[in-house]
């Protein structure tokens, strides 16, 4: 049911309307792709050289790296990913031209319910940092794949097992020196040796990853776990405020989206989305309706207007363009098999559930659709990333990552 608008968000429903969240990247180039959800943690690329494909895609490679939902990461000339095979995880450097491995890192990891790696490997300078499904955390040099450190989640720190038992899922975030994971349990590591800087909280762990935005010149972090949306300072390391958030399963997966002083968040499984109000003590509701469910995969905010998947992954749904400040919904296509999607150059880039890729419009105009073609097979869950004229897809079921030139050349 819709909520009433407060008076503050009144005032600054306008602004929302263009304003973008301000969040902390990685050290890599602009061009890179070097953490989920790309270098602003946004989902959006400014790239625009690249063209549509006409008819078939051109495939410029394609790799077997094994079972899993994770995102890729590109910096440089390598492309970084995460399988699972015969009960071991691998963490990939494929070259970005070949797709030819450079190296890999192994280690045990059973499979469990929905078997597969979760996270997005985040590289940052000569660093790449993963989570495994089981708590495994890694410090990987990202030229050799050697470990610089290790620890572990549950072992040594004490997170909690995952009320649904379908492992954890967090992409790190680095901030300065430090490499953040939210684990219901937030926890930062020294970047360069593993040892702890600081933790709070004490929530049993979600799916979602962390996002760090500054207001009133103050610094906080979000960590969207089992009991809802949590806000910390992070200078004071400590909460600052929080919003229930209860979901069927306990699935709260999808990356909270800030906007100057709100927050958008979104679950599936019939829950729904909310925005939010933060004054720096307390979180206040704008509206909370069912019009946009995020399963597992997010939004993308675009000038004022979110586009994402309404609906379970798995299932038809629909993609769907909804007004930031206001909830309000400018248009729906359905019957569409629930994906993932960035934006590229003023475009969304999705990939379907089943293999197929779909370029649109991002535009709350009208929903109009640029090309389709199917590129893969199976369960697709994983969003697409595009980065230096190349589409990277994933397929889960066919253990699949295909590369498209996308340059034009």
């Amino acid at each position: 049911m819709r909520r009433p608008r407060t008076a503050s968000f009144c005032e600054t429903g306008a602004r929302l309307l263009c304003l973008a969240a301000f969040v902390f990247s990685t050290s890599a180039a602009a061009a890179d792709w070097p953490a989920w959800r790309g270098p602003n943690r946004d989902g959006i690329s400014a790239e625009s050289g690249w063209k549509i494909p006409a008819g078939e895609p051109k495939v410029l490679w394609q790799q077997t790296i094994g079972i899993g939902f994770s995102s890729v990461s590109v910096a440089g000339a390598h492309v970084y990913a995460m399988g699972n095979a015969d009960g071991n995880d691998v963490v990939w450097c494929l070259d970005a031209d070949t797709g030819k491995p450079v190296w890999r890192h192994e280690y045990p990891c059973k499979e469990g319910s929905y078997p597969g790696t979760r996270m997005t490997p985040t590289v940052d300078g000569d660093m790449v940092f993963t989570l495994s499904r089981e708590g495994h955390i890694y410090g990987l040099n990202a030229k050799t794949g050697a470990v610089v450190w290790s620890k572990h989640a549950k072992k040594d720190f004490g997170v909690k097992n995952e009320p649904a038992g379908w492992g954890l899922s967090c992409s790190p975030l680095v901030a300065g020196d430090l490499v953040i994971f939210d684990l219901g349990k937030v926890l930062a590591f020294k970047k360069t040796d593993g040892s702890l800087a600081w933790e709070a909280g004490g929530d049993a762990p979600g799916f979602a990853s962390p996002v760090m935005f500054k207001l009133g010149g103050k610094e906080y972090l979000t960590s969207f776990n089992v009991s809802g949306l949590v806000i910390y300072d992070f200078a004071a390391r400590k909460e600052a405020a929080r919003h229930t958030w209860k979901t069927r399963y306990d699935v709260n997966a999808a990356t909270p989206i800030v906007a100057d002083n709100a927050i958008f968040i979104s679950s599936g499984y019939d829950r729904g989305c909310t925005l939010l109000t933060f004054d720096g003590k307390s979180l206040k509701p704008v509206y909370e309706h069912k019009e946009m469910r995020n399963h597992v995969n997010n939004c993308v905010l675009v000038e004022g207007h979110l586009y994402g998947f309404d609906g379970q992954q798995g299932s038809n749904g629909a993609l769907k363009c909804i007004e930031l400040a206001t909830g309000k919904v400018k248009w729906s296509q359905g019957g569409v098999k629930v994906g993932a999607l960035m934006v590229a150059g003023g475009r969304i880039v999705a990939m379907l559930d089943g293999g197929d890729l779909l370029i649109a419009e991002a535009s709350p105009g009208a929903f109009k659709q640029l090309a389709r073609a199917k590129v893969l097979g199976g369960q697709c869950w994983t969003y697409p990333v595009l980065c230096g004229g190349r589409i990277y897809c994933r397929s889960n079921q066919q253990k699949e990552l295909v590369c498209i030139d996308v340059s034009g050349k």
